[in-house]
């Protein structure tokens, strides 16, 4: 049988899981050699997130795959594929369009069979509802910790840090107040900065003020109560 590998890291996977794409390759080699098939075409993506199907050598294999250049798929597991339930339930109906399987060598899944392709499903639901479940505990713990005046990263310009709460600088804040009135007359993000600048206040890690940073400190809303003189 002819067998195409498939392998993805993003940054992210690098730094925290160390599955480096040489690491996937030999152990999906070794899983293909031990069937007695062969490797017709190996697929790299380096640097690419699982959360988008618009990827180099994935839309290359799916492209051979429309050819029928090979019979099955091998991956190490299905989040190197994807980490969408929507888009994975997608990629099979795919690839079984084109009579080819997909095959995951850590889970042991097989696409060619009605139970594998209903696992598969059922783990990928599973990967997605939880990476739903930590992202929403940690928008509800930096709104807690930003209610609470607790520090959740960088301290922002106009306070200062004590423990883990933040605290008002006074010499700050009156710049923060100073451009939000600014702001309010009507000036531009750049005038703006020209007159900090020119007055010599630097910006909380001794820069000079950019339109940028301006943006930012404009659009948060730990300010608000600050506001008034």
């Amino acid at each position: 049988m002819r067998a195409a590998i498939y392998c993805r890291v993003s940054t992210e996977d690098q730094a925290t899981n160390g599955v480096s794409l040489q690491d996937q390759e030999e152990r999906c080699r070794a899983y293909i050699t031990a069937r007695d098939w062969r490797v017709d075409g190996i697929f790299r993506d380096d640097g690419y997130s699982g959360r988008s199907l618009n990827r180099p050598a994935l839309q290359k294999l799916l492209t051979h795959a429309k050819a029928k250049k090979f019979d099955v798929v091998v991956i190490l597991k299905l989040d190197r594929l994807t980490r969408n339930v929507a888009d994975l339930g997608k990629l099979i109906e795919d690839l079984d369009r084109r009579k080819v399987a997909l095959v995951s060598v850590t889970e042991s899944l097989d696409s060619s069979t009605a139970g594998g392709r209903l696992v598969m499903n059922l783990l990928g639901s599973v990967s997605q509802w939880e990476r739903e479940i930590i992202g929403e505990r940690t928008r509800d713990g930096l709104a807690y910790r930003r209610d609470h005046s607790l520090v959740y990263g960088p301290v922002a310009f106009g306070f200062s840090r004590a423990g883990d709460r933040l605290v008002i600088d006074e010499d700050e804040m009156k710049t923060v107040r100073k451009i939000f009135a600014l702001r309010r007359e009507g000036k531009t993000l750049q005038a703006i900065c020209d007159a900090l600048n020119r007055q010599r206040i630097p910006t909380k890690t001794d820069k000079r003020w950019r339109p940028g940073t301006l943006t930012y400190l404009l659009a948060n809303d730990l300010y608000q109560p600050y506001l008034k003189p």
